[in-house]
């Protein structure tokens, strides 16, 4: 409340009337309810906390924006409150019409509410509706906001013909002709979003309009085109019949998780689940019956190949123009009935290939083959609990780094440390003049993204140099420490796995998880330092004003292999 105080300027009488009124009023409709299901701020309270964060982040948008565009200065400054106010309230509202058709809300007397009914008075149970659309939340609005903003409010905005037509459209969920105001609170939103995933805000921020979207179109255009194989009788990533694209859930969603990594595109979530949410989020997924965005269905051919699959389905006319489209599957994809317990993933697979082997640089590692499908996971989500006030600065966020701590190759994980979700804050940069260079006495790693130890290496160093990869951040994999490297694990390593899905085969035949198999490559280059005790692992403790927390992780013998000049150590990190 304070920081939206700050981007206005007004009195704390005027504050009061145009802003804290309108906020409380949204506290006491949203209650307890999360922001949703299994995506972001999808824990109890999360919807009030997602609403003040956007209202925030909008209004520090809007600093930088003399509205309306193309007017007189005179004018912009007689209307400067207004726009302020209404990219505010548009912020407030663009997600409060999932509290009337994404819930269902009961007294504990069995009496159903809506929120036309005015706020809860009695204590109320909600869940999630199975045949809700993931897109009517938008034109929901228009049910409420007169509940949040009073007629004296309204007059007054009404009154800007300029401002009172993209407010109108933002509240029915039309961005596209809403001009600034939309674009404000599609950026506002999308920070809000990043920070609650771990991504950086700042660069949601400063993102264009729908980036995420079209980022997402075009990783899957760009995977249909080089590297997916569509309509094959049996080891295919996808079918493409006359009115759908079917594509297999799991090899999909790594693929695309890895090319969006390759690209140098942050917040992309590690777990599948979470990136069905995001392209269903964007209208990209045509839900099941069931309204999840998993379909179990059978392929079969017209040789007689039959395979259950669990797929996602697209609409063609996202990928291709008409008369760029392929010609569609010569057999049948037959959906089957949907289990009341849902579906796990399921990687495609031909019962020809053999586990594990190598085809070529471009289909990379085949899947292990003729498999049965895993056992199925409910589809049941329990909502988190929220993780307590957010930090105030970089150091405090910096000890919320990482989940699952570090260990020696071979013993199991720890439980996951929690994680904060405060924005991200540099606390010391990579120097501009950074040189990287091959690391010595390392052979070269092969032409071909085959994973490897040495090629990890490689892939280090070219993150690293091209800021893929930052260091010394609060959301940083690797740091300065000792004058040398130091590797946070298993977060490098699980970052590596994701853009290189293909390392899946291998960790199968070894029996590892997928982070474990190229964390094992990399012990054997024996490039880091051990202890005197002959632990590979070292304990790196993270102080802050506050708190204080540890991190696990490798250090490098030589950081040469890295940088030609080493930056400064972090100052929040010492070795233990």
């Amino acid at each position: 409340m304070e920081h939206i105080w700050q981007r206005t300027s007004l009195s704390r009488k005027q504050f009061t009337s145009l802003y804290r009124v309108p906020l409380e009023r949204y506290a006491e409709l949203v209650q307890m309810f999360p922001a949703s299901e299994s995506h972001h701020h999808a824990y109890l309270g999360g919807m009030l906390d997602h609403g003040l964060e956007i209202v925030a982040f909008a209004l520090k948008l809007r600093q930088s924006h003399l509205l309306p565009a193309g007017a007189t200065p005179e004018d912009q400054a007689a209307q400067a409150e207004a726009w302020t106010a209404a990219t505010a309230y548009a912020a407030l509202l663009h997600d409060i019409g999932k509290i009337a058709v994404d819930l269902h809300v009961e007294y504990e007397d069995g009496r159903v509410w809506h929120p036309w009914h005015g706020p809860l008075l009695h204590p109320y149970r909600f869940r999630y509706r199975d045949d809700r659309e993931y897109r009517l939340h938008g034109a929901a609005t228009g049910l409420l906001y007169h509940q949040l903003l009073d007629a004296g409010i309204l007059d007054w905005l009404s009154s800007y013909p300029a401002l009172w037509a993209p407010l109108l459209y933002v509240l029915a969920g039309q961005y596209e002709h809403a001009g600034v105001l939309g674009e404000l609170v599609v950026q506002a939103d999308r920070a809000s979003v990043a920070q609650e995933l771990g991504g950086d805000p700042s660069r949601a921020m400063a993102a264009p309009k729908h980036a995420l979207q079209r980022k997402l179109i075009d990783g899957l255009r760009y995977l249909l085109k080089e590297e997916l194989k569509l309509n094959q009788p049996q080891a295919s990533d996808g079918w493409l019949t006359q009115d759908a694209l079917w594509l297999v859930s799991k090899t999909v969603s790594d693929k695309l998780r890895a090319h969006l990594l390759s690209q140098g595109i942050d917040g992309i979530p590690s777990n599948n689940t979470a990136v069905f949410n995001v392209l269903q989020d964007h209208g990209m997924l045509q839900p099941a019956p069931d309204g999840k965005a998993i379909w179990r269905a059978t392929v079969n051919s017209e040789a007689g190949w039959s395979h259950s699959f669990t797929l996602l389905r697209m609409s063609p006319a996202l990928i291709w123009q008409p008369d760029e489209r392929p010609a569609p599957f010569a057999g049948t994809v037959t959906v089957e009935a949907t289990s009341e317990t849902g579906t796990a993933e399921q990687p495609a697979g031909s019962s020809d290939e053999a586990t594990g082997s190598i085809e070529t640089c471009a289909d990379n590692m085949a899947l292990a083959a003729g498999q049965s499908p895993p056992t199925p996971a409910s589809a049941n989500t329990t909502l988190p609990q929220p993780e307590g006030e957010p930090p105030a600065d970089a150091v405090d966020d910096l000890l919320s780094l990482f989940g699952q701590p570090a260990q020696e190759t071979g013993v199991e994980p720890e439980p996951a440390a929690q994680r904060n979700s405060g924005p991200p804050t540099t606390s010391a940069e990579l120097p501009t003049n950074t040189e990287i260079r091959p690391p010595k006495n390392l052979p070269e790693a092969p032409d071909c993204a085959v994973p490897s130890g040495e090629h990890f290496i490689v892939w280090l160093r070219q993150g690293i140099q091209s800021r893929r990869l930052i260091i010394n951040d609060a959301k940083a994999l690797v740091h300065t420490v000792a004058d040398t490297v130091y590797l946070v694990s298993p977060g490098l390593f699980q970052r590596y796995a994701q853009e290189h899905p293909s390392i899946s085969a291998l960790a199968k035949q070894d029996k590892v998880q997928d982070w474990q198999w190229i964390q094992k490559r990399f012990e054997k280059l024996g490039l880091h330092r051990k202890q005197p005790s002959g632990l590979n692992i070292w304990t790196c403790e993270v102080m802050g004003p506050r708190k204080s927390r540890r991190l696990h992780g490798y250090l490098l013998e030589d950081p040469s292999h890295i940088f030609d000049t080493v930056p400064p150590n972090n100052p929040y990190l010492s070795l233990k």
